[in-house]
């Protein structure tokens, strides 16, 4: 399969990109595809054509002539003047779908076009949207002509790495302003956004390739996701079924929903992590932890590392690394050659120690008793080993001459006002 993908040097384009090329190298073999040179060559992609300003028209022709997809996300969102909105939203697509025409070639086309090509609320008089409604109808209309599948997508805002800030996404202003300690401005925080991340919209991508694309109707902004899928014939090609008209449009189903005001309240939870180190909840597929990752790529040089607090004394030190509201804590420990540390007991806490470098024994015993329960540690043979409750215990470096390293994760935070640590010597 050779791909096409105009606007490739764009935001999506380069995302699409990056992703195309990573199957095609066998980098990501997480969606089924198969190295070129295989026995199954029809489910692989042999070739990702990148046109983008700096191509030429012999580039497009001929890769227009070779191409069993495309992928059109080439586009104008910020002209100096708004007659360019249609010259560049569709003139390009009359271009692109003419040179298809002209090699005969009805492979599959997607066009990335917008919520705004809805026309409808504050959309009503947009002549950004009234050049993208262009794009959809000469597509669609395209398919009806040529019988190819045709895929139009209207996004709605999106955000992720690689997206230029101070262009036309609210969420890479404000990524890179407060990462980079920029002044930037709330107008309303009560606006909410509908918001589709670029990992997301690049899997879909990678579906339309398989035959798997959500279809859908638009009533307004209001997705009708298209309930039965067609069928996709032995060409690989998908074709309505008899019974029901299929959905003129195609649809992300992975979006979020978030107002100016938390998004910024996020960023900045975000920015104070190095300095308090804890974690802001970040659960599987949630909005938050696509916006942390967004926010991490705009970080300056400067602020990729920072420093940790180091509590130091005779016998070594003591690390906290990282705080989490709901699952405690992880700290680094070192001891120096022949050190004790620990003899001390907790009611509640428990801890995981795990040893990956040097040569120790943790020793515990149960309150009230003389066994001593022992583990052999090493760095060569890595495990956790748990600190049981109401067990006091220790780690003993066993080595003359080098550190011992103890990953050490706690189930609570340390509060200092509540310690729950008492001394007490194994043995």
């Amino acid at each position: 399969m050779k791909i096409l993908v105009t606007g490739a040097k764009g935001f999506v384009g380069r995302n699409l990109c990056a992703q195309l090329n990573n199957i095609r190298e066998g980098k990501a073999k997480n969606y089924g595809f198969v190295m070129p040179g295989s026995d199954r060559a029809s489910n692989c992609i042999e070739e990702v054509f990148e046109y983008d300003l700096d191509s030429t028209p012999e580039q497009l022709d001929d890769w227009c002539a070779q191409a069993d997809f495309v992928f059109n996300l080439a586009g104008v969102n910020r002209p100096q003047n708004q007659e360019e909105f249609m010259a560049g939203n569709f003139g390009f697509a009359s271009t692109l779908l003419d040179t298809l025409k002209k090699h005969h070639n009805t492979c599959p086309v997607m066009l990335s076009s917008s919520q705004q090509a809805s026309l409808t609320g504050r959309f009503g008089n947009s002549e950004y949207g009234r050049s993208k409604k262009a794009g959809e109808d000469l597509f669609l209309s395209y398919g009806d002509e040529t019988g190819a599948r045709v895929l139009v997508y209207r996004f709605p805002n999106l955000f992720g790495k690689w997206c230029r800030p101070n262009y036309n996404s609210a969420v890479a202003t404000f990524c890179n302003a407060v990462a980079n300690d920029l002044p930037y401005t709330v107008n309303d925080p009560s606006v909410e956004l509908e918001l589709l991340y670029i990992d997301d919209l690049v899997d879909e991508m990678i579906a339309c390739l398989k035959g798997e694309e959500h279809r859908c109707e638009f009533d307004g902004l209001t997705v009708i996701p298209d309930e039965t899928p067609d069928q996709v014939g032995g060409d690989g090609r998908r074709h309505a079924r008899p019974d029901r008209a299929s959905g003129r449009y195609c649809y992300v189903p992975t979006t979020h929903k978030a107002t100016l005001g938390e998004i910024v309240d996020l960023l900045n939870k975000f920015a104070e992590q190095p300095k308090t180190l804890m974690i802001p909840e970040i659960p599987e597929n949630s909005f938050a932890k696509k916006l942390y990752s967004t926010y991490l790529s705009y970080l300056p040089k400067e602020k990729v590392a920072f420093p940790l607090k180091m509590n130091v004394d005779d016998r070594g030190s003591f690390t906290e690394l990282i705080h989490t509201l709901n699952a405690g804590q992880v700290s680094i420990n070192i001891s120096k050659p022949g050190i004790t540390k620990g003899q001390h007991w907790h009611n509640t806490k428990w801890e995981f120690f795990i040893v990956v470098a040097g040569h120790g024994l943790i020793q515990e015993r149960k309150l009230g008793t003389d066994e001593v329960i022992e583990f052999d540690v090493s760095g060569d043979n890595i495990q956790a080993v748990h600190m049981l409750p109401g067990y006091t215990h220790n780690i003993i470096n066993l080595s003359q001459t080098e550190n011992l390293v103890t990953v050490m994760w706690a189930n609570e935070l340390f509060n200092p006002n509540k310690p729950d640590t008492y001394f007490e010597p194994v043995k």
